[in-house]
């Protein structure tokens, strides 16, 4: 079923970005940004809290999670230990929500539009992934870039 494969690959980048946050040398490394790297790890790694936790957790998981963007990137020198307790209780949130959905749910239409147009939920979440996939390979390449 599509749910256990979703939570299978969102388990998977979230540990995956733990240990990316990990690797950094230092907690300012995380915050780093140059010339035309204007995100440092520590802001995609926020970004991706803050997206799973909406797009789960607030819209379809029943949370009081309220999302605020645009702190995810200009928030500065969180420190990594405080980033890994949040991944860590972001992923519950995730694989939760997924694994309350049936078939029927995953086919419904998504309940907001978030690129101006209808999607179902299965489209979106599986979106979604690559979205955090591609971000924790920014964080990756700016880790060992910036961050060493």
């Amino acid at each position: 079923m599509l749910n256990d494969v979703l939570s299978q690959h969102y388990e998977q980048v979230l540990v995956k970005l733990k240990k990316e946050v990990e690797q950094y040398t230092d907690d300012a490394a995380m915050w780093k940004t140059s010339g035309e790297i204007p995100n440092s790890g520590g802001n995609l790694t926020l970004h991706l809290i803050g997206n799973l936790k909406h797009f789960f957790g607030a819209v379809l998981g029943g949370t009081d999670f309220v999302r605020d963007r645009d702190t995810e990137f200009t928030t500065k020198n969180v420190s990594r230990e405080e980033l890994l307790r949040q991944i860590d209780a972001t992923i519950p949130v995730v694989v939760e929500t997924i694994k309350k959905l049936n078939a029927e749910d995953l086919e419904k239409i998504y309940p907001i539009e978030v690129f101006g147009h209808p999607m179902t939920t299965e489209y979106f979440y599986t979106y979604l992934v690559g979205h955090t996939y591609y971000h924790l390979g920014q964080i990756n390449y700016h880790r060992r870039l910036l961050g060493s």
